[in-house]
């Protein structure tokens, strides 16, 4: 029975990871215990020079989320893979994630896929205002009301912080 499973790797080394793991098990007795690898990413979005760019942000640096029937023959393979570290848990033992996080992390992952007009923010990203009173300021976002479409950003003015509330669209993600 295949479960979730979370997989420290070193850094910046996720996507070499995962895709070691795929070619490594690819038409070997492994590849039917191996399921879905995911690198959750969020797809953000930085003006430069008046253009749009799209980046990918990893969510959890460092680690990959695995679903595997975790065999030990499978748990040895994987752990011995250059850039991984081991698996969460005690020991040997590995950790399975609960269905209720594997079920917010695939969200996560989906939630870049959404409507072109549609805000993703979560209290904490670093974003830049790009408009208004209070255009070139950097901050971090404090609280976010969806229903209107606002968020309330942390800046330093004068050298305090100070909580500033500004439209979703007058914000890009740094």
């Amino acid at each position: 029975m295949k479960m979730w499973y979370v997989l420290h790797t070193y850094t910046a080394q996720e996507d070499r990871v995962k895709d070691a793991i795929l070619k490594g098990t690819k038409d070997t007795e492994l590849e039917s215990l191996v399921g879905e690898i995911l690198v959750p990413k969020q797809k953000t979005y930085h003006i430069r020079e008046g253009k749009k760019i799209e980046r990918e942000k990893k969510i959890f640096n460092s680690y990959i989320i695995i679903q595997a029937d975790l065999t030990p023959h499978l748990h040895s393979y994987i752990v011995n893979l250059p850039g991984v570290t081991n698996f969460l848990g005690s020991g040997k033992r590995a950790y399975t994630l609960p269905k209720n996080e594997v079920d917010r992390l695939l969200g996560i992952e989906e939630r870049g896929k959404s409507k072109v007009n549609s805000y993703d923010f979560i209290p904490g990203d670093k974003v830049k205002i790009i408009n208004g009173p209070f255009a070139d300021f950097e901050g971090i976002v404090d609280k976010i009301n969806s229903e209107a479409a606002k968020l309330i950003i942390k800046v330093t003015v004068f050298g305090r912080v100070t909580p500033v509330e500004v439209n979703m669209d007058q914000v890009e993600i740094i």
